[in-house]
């Protein structure tokens, strides 16, 4: 027969160092049972297999980092990176300024940044850039009246959002007009093939610097030649692309992943220089008030919008 007192005293003398390493070990894993995959989604700045060779290192980087699985999603467009964080099926996103307020808008705050890059020279901003083929006699965007003009997509940051606001500060207030043709190139790299084709006049696109944009990519790639095109119009600093996960995530998954995130040039340096072609320095920390300024431009879009419909 046991004895209950001996039970109880032995319970009591276990030493307190073997109970905390439990209780530390279930909250150690507390997440991952909860989370056994990760989605990880990507908005199309460039073609399905550019963008899966630039992330499949890293993605493999988190996998191991965080000890649960790890998918990287390729989405077709950015609505569906949006409208899949809103179902809850992606917990991570690599967005534009623009395609993460839009998420955050129609999630209710249910999605929320949590680092953007830095890039080589240390500043943490963007442009976005208007480009015409080198040999066109076009030097303004005025110049482009009913030549056709490729936009990137309705959720693109330097390919819809900056160029309508600027063109709308220009005198352009309804773009349909001014040109012959305004369409949707589906990526940024999509936008510089139709103006090297003939298909448009001008495209806008990210630009970083001389050394660091969508065109310098393409030219890594032999997609196109540098010399072949030229910029007829740059805008102000736009502050760089987040990366958002979800807002109902616990906060020990998130303290995981930002901490990976944050190690990454040092814990995963080829996986890192691999995301940007080494052109970043690191992750920065952000929240939601950096980009208070996109939320405004959002608003302005969404009033240009409505006034055209």
């Amino acid at each position: 027969m046991f004895d209950r007192r001996q039970i109880v005293a032995g319970l009591a003398g276990l030493p307190l160092a073997t109970a905390a390493s439990v209780q530390g070990a279930n909250a150690q894993t507390n997440w991952q049972t909860r989370y056994p995959e990760l989605v990880l989604a990507v908005i199309p700045a460039e073609n399905a297999s550019g963008v899966t060779e630039r992330f499949a290192p890293f993605n493999d980087y988190l996998s191991k980092e965080l000890g649960t699985k790890v998918t990287l999603r390729i989405a077709n467009d950015y609505a569906a990176v949006i409208e899949g964080q809103r179902a809850g099926q992606i917990h991570i996103a690599s967005y534009g300024p623009a395609s993460y307020v839009r998420a955050h808008t129609v999630t209710n705050g249910g999605v929320e940044p949590f680092v953007t890059t830095v890039n080589s020279d240390g500043s943490r901003g963007y442009f976005s850039v208007l480009y015409v083929k080198a040999s066109s006699p076009i030097q303004s965007i005025q110049d482009l009246r009913a030549k056709n003009l490729c936009l990137v997509d309705p959720n693109s940051t330097s390919g819809n959002n900056v160029p309508r606001f600027a063109m709308n500060r220009l005198g352009i207030t309804n773009p349909d007009q001014h040109f012959a043709r305004v369409v949707y190139a589906g990526s940024h790299e999509n936008a510089v093939t139709a103006v090297q084709q003939g298909t448009c006049d001008a495209a806008f696109n990210w630009w970083n610097s001389e050394t660091d944009s969508n065109l310098t990519r393409m030219v890594a790639k032999n997609m196109v030649k540098a010399e072949d095109f030229r910029i007829i119009f740059k805008s102000d600093e736009i502050v760089n692309s987040p990366y958002a996960w979800l807002a109902s995530m616990p906060a020990d998954a998130k303290a995981a992943i930002l901490k990976a995130f944050m190690e990454a040039p040092t814990k995963a340096k080829a996986a890192f220089e691999r995301l940007s072609d080494g052109k970043d320095r690191g992750f920065h920390p952000v929240t939601h008030k950096d980009y208070e300024t996109i939320v405004e431009l959002q608003k302005f879009v969404d009033q240009l919008r409505r006034a055209r419909s």
